[in-house]
């Protein structure tokens, strides 16, 4: 059982974590409630926002903290603060000392500051270090934080403990940056860092698998005598332990009153939470399984083109490349992979769908609304139905043939279409040998792409479209392969403010203007007021 009447610092990091999700911009009223609610749940030390060295881009109070900036707020006499630098920053441009000397002008005993925590890698260990005898010689109290600490052995991990015991700092921490951590990982590696190491042991817990709490716990009990939580958990990707739990933990051992917290978190960071989506959910759980940045997965929550068979293929690839360093270029690769690359192709549309109708199945919910009368107007008209993806919508024994082009569709959907006995229209030189390996025995139409801007030129066996999106490569195997009509059902759009909505809308104005394209109708409804729609009702009468 963990013995909660010993001393601990419970020092929590809301301002500085909570940051990313709002730039660092608190209002002064609500920072205000938040340092009176946790100096009275028992908290010792607030961890006010960032020094940062950079200044490009608009970034509240928090990541500056400044010592003007502390002193326009009232900090509860049983608090002591911190501000936190990223290591990294102590090597753009400037030196060490240089750079401490443009962030921390004033000794300790003339700032709100009293200590200063490094976020470091290890490999950044080392060199970072003078950085404590120069806070130290001028009044400042120092902890490391060790991030990323599963990727380090046994002997490095120790080695780094015995390191930072030549300095002086205070409290040596690990952060479970990638939340893959138990609470037996969690223990090991707090015996491993006492090895080398005879002072404090912190450890800042992330939430991903939903054992943030569990692990601060697991670590008190290891021996750790500092432990870090946000209101509510807010902090990057998924957040961190609660402080309002690990309060509740804490405070009959501590005498904290939690009453003013809980209404913080109700009245302030609940709402909060809500608006900006901070918290565990299954794609974070996945990337700390998998040991991958969760920055990856906020940054896909936040934008509405990735949508879940898109962020589970990328999670896929990030679990086969490596995902521990947060990089956006992938994030981009993943929307355009394959642009600029040709894919010369072998099969001719023509040889099936020549003067017959095309009906191309999109995934709208209209799809399944309807579903009974589409599958009327198959019986009717009997078009060559492609539906894109592996999704299904209607009866699949009336789909003629799957398509896809997108490489992150096609990871995720991989095992469907393997599964599936309809052949898969697809430019099949541009497969990922992984998603290659598993359509083996499938059936593959050969229909070669081209990715360009700005261009839709259907041909024989290949196409140029805008991007590698199945609708624009749907479209150019309809029009290559001489449709007498081609329908559309599930093409419903998104929100008026999804950003996918104008990257389709400018795709059907771009096909629709094409040279010998054959009428288009969409048969379910449509926010593309470009496409002329007709109800499959009427249609099928």
């Amino acid at each position: 059982m963990t013995d909660l009447n010993k001393d601990i610092v419970f020092l929590d990091c809301t301002l500085r974590d909570g940051g990313y999700y709002n730039d660092w911009d608190f209002s002064h009223v609500l920072m205000q409630r938040y340092l009176d609610a946790v100096a009275a749940a028992g908290v010792n030390i607030v961890e006010m926002g960032f020094r940062f060295v950079k200044t490009g881009g608009f970034k509240g109070p928090c990541a500056f903290t400044t010592d003007n900036f502390l002193r326009s707020v009232v900090i509860p006499k049983n608090l002591d603060v911190a501000v936190m630098l990223n290591a990294g920053d102590l090597f753009l441009g400037k030196g060490v000392i240089e750079t401490l000397e443009d962030l921390f002008t004033a000794p300790a005993a003339e700032s709100p500051v009293d200590i200063v925590r490094f976020a470091c890698h290890a490999r950044e260990f080392r060199a970072s270090l003078p950085a404590a005898a120069w806070l130290h010689e001028r009044g400042y109290r120092v902890g490391f934080n060790i991030m990323q600490i599963t990727g380090q052995t046994h002997e490095e991990i120790v080695a780094l403990a015995a390191e930072a015991q030549k300095h002086p700092i205070e409290v040596l921490y690990f952060a479970d940056s990638m939340g893959s951590m138990s609470p037996a990982q969690t223990t090991r590696i707090i015996g491993w860092i006492k090895e080398g190491w005879s002072g404090p042991v912190g450890v800042h817990t992330h939430d991903n698998m939903g054992l943030a709490l569990s692990n601060t716990l697991a670590a008190i009990d290891a021996g750790a005598t500092w432990v870090d939580s946000t209101v509510t958990g807010m902090g990057r990707g998924p957040g961190n332990a609660r402080t309002e739990e690990l309060a509740l933990e804490l405070a009959p051992a501590r005498g904290g009153v939690v009453t003013e917290l809980l209404d913080l978190v109700l009245q302030d960071f609940g709402p909060m939470k809500e608006r900006y989506g901070w918290g565990t959910n299954p794609f974070y759980y996945l990337s700390g399984k998998h040991s991958i940045h969760p920055t990856y997965i906020q940054e896909m929550l936040a934008d509405q083109r990735f949508n879940t068979s898109d962020m589970l293929s990328v999670l896929d690839h990030l679990r086969q490349a490596g995902g521990k360093k947060f990089d956006s270029s992938v994030l981009s690769n993943a929307r355009t992979m394959g642009n600029g690359q040709h894919s010369a192709g072998t099969w001719k549309p023509e040889e099936i769908i020549a003067g017959r109708p095309v009906l191309i199945l999109g995934n709208g919910r209209s799809v399944q609304k309807h579903q009974a009368e589409i599958e009327r107007f198959v019986a009717k008209l009997k078009p060559v139905v492609l539906g894109l993806n592996a999704k299904d919508g209607i009866n699949s024994d009336l789909i003629d043939m799957r398509i896809a082009c997108h490489p992150m569709r096609l990871l995720a959907d991989a095992d469907l279409h393997a599964l599936n006995d309809k052949p898969l229209i697809t430019p099949v030189a541009l497969l990922q040998d992984s998603v290659r390996d598993k359509l083996a025995e499938k059936p593959l139409l050969n229909y070669g792409l081209n990715a360009a801007p700005g261009q839709f030129e259907p041909h024989e066996t290949d196409c140029i479209i805008p991007a590698r999106l199945v609708a624009a490569y749907a479209l150019a195997v309809a029009v290559a392969g001489r449709a007498s009509h081609i329908y559309m059902a599930g093409f419903d759009g998104f929100t008026s403010a999804d950003p996918r909505n104008h990257e389709m809308r400018d795709l059907l104005a771009l096909c629709l203007a094409g040279d010998g394209i054959p009428p288009v109708t969409s048969i379910t409804r449509t926010r593309y007021s470009i496409l002329p729609t007709h109800s499959v009702y009427g249609l099928t009468r």
